[in-house]
């Protein structure tokens, strides 16, 4: 595994307060109307992309998650003004602006998606797991899933398919509690979700998904089982949100108690203080960084804002293959 050290906790410290500040700054805009549709926003599991960053060969590795998807293909070296402009529907986005929130792509970074179909994902990164293997490439996917997503059925054929082809590919479950809004207790008999793998005989464990040390370690063991020929891993990352499931949800199914409580263990916050404690850095070090967050956030903000909308020939473009396009709207008047 490469090494934690003190350049280690300085990244993760300022990758993830971006990752927090541009998602903020979407919930901001998106009041506005600025940003539409749907908007799911990832503050409090940062430390789950952190953690398995550090473990993936980036360039070389894939990853495949759900709607709750802008912060991955930034980690994943996706420019974040492109993925701001796709939030806002613009043409400089990673999609020309037709993907929007839940289906951010970016495939020069081996970024699959952002899929809008709970549990679509699952067989996808499946998929792609067994065109690498089918090609003798040495690349592992992981594939991201909330804890909903798991009693989708599609989970279930595949991990039997990944194990019988023996993929190179990790499963990986951001278990924050909820779902859209049920607890996991109320959807299964048993919480303990990672069990799930040991009906298939396939490597399982629980993993504390709010610090990026432990997260790091278990997917380094997980993308290294998978890249040397040891198949399939199904990782359990308990984690948190710490906003509603969406911009829309108005959270009765929890306590504001209950989030505060989970706020203590904010993994930023816990980043930032081993910083401080082992004297990484000064609070005027942080306070710099900082200020530099809250710049790149700017940035990003006003490309998207400055950003032209795509042109509408474009939509057609994208539809249809023949080019007279005998669908216009013109021809049906």
């Amino acid at each position: 595994m490469k090494k934690i050290t003190k350049a280690t906790y300085l990244k993760w410290y300022e990758d993830m307060l971006f990752w927090r500040k541009f998602e903020d700054k979407l919930a901001a805009v998106y009041i506005q109307q600025k940003v539409r549709g749907f908007l799911h926003l990832y503050n409090g599991q940062e430390a789950v992309l952190a953690g398995c960053l550090h473990a993936m060969e980036l360039g070389k590795d894939r990853m495949i998650t759900a709607y709750r998807n802008h912060v991955q293909p930034i980690g994943m070296g996706e420019d974040p003004k492109r993925v701001m402009a796709e939030l806002y529907g613009k043409a400089t986005g990673t999609s020309q602006g037709l993907g929007g929130s839940m289906h951010i792509f970016s495939k020069e970074f081996k970024f699959h998606g952002g899929h809008g179909i709970v549990g679509g994902q699952i067989p996808l990164g499946a998929g792609m797991a067994f065109g690498d293997k089918y090609h003798k490439r040495d690349n592992v996917t992981l594939c991201f899933m909330g804890d909903g997503a798991v009693r989708q059925g599609s989970l279930h054929e595949t991990l039997n398919l990944a194990m019988l082809w023996n993929l190179p590919v990790v499963f990986v479950v951001e278990n924050n509690g909820y779902a859209m809004g049920t607890s996991v207790a109320r959807t299964a008999n048993h919480e303990e979700i990672w069990k799930l793998g040991l009906g298939y005989e396939m490597p399982c464990e629980p993993v504390d998904g709010m610090d990026p040390v432990v997260v790091a370690k278990a997917m380094d063991k997980a993308i290294k089982r998978a890249r040397t020929g040891g198949g399939p891993s199904f990782i359990e990352m308990k984690t948190y949100r710490y906003r509603g499931h969406s911009m829309s949800d108005a959270q009765h199914y929890r306590t504001k108690e209950e989030v505060e409580e989970y706020r203590k263990i904010d993994p930023i916050t816990q980043v930032k203080q081993h910083i401080l404690d082992q004297k990484f850095a000064t609070e005027d070090d942080i306070a710099a960084i900082d200020a530099r967050i809250k710049e790149r956030v700017k940035e990003c903000e006003e490309f998207a804002e400055n950003s032209p909308y795509p042109d509408l020939s474009l939509m057609y473009d994208a539809v249809y293959e023949q080019k007279d396009y005998p669908f216009l709207p013109h021809k049906l008047a």
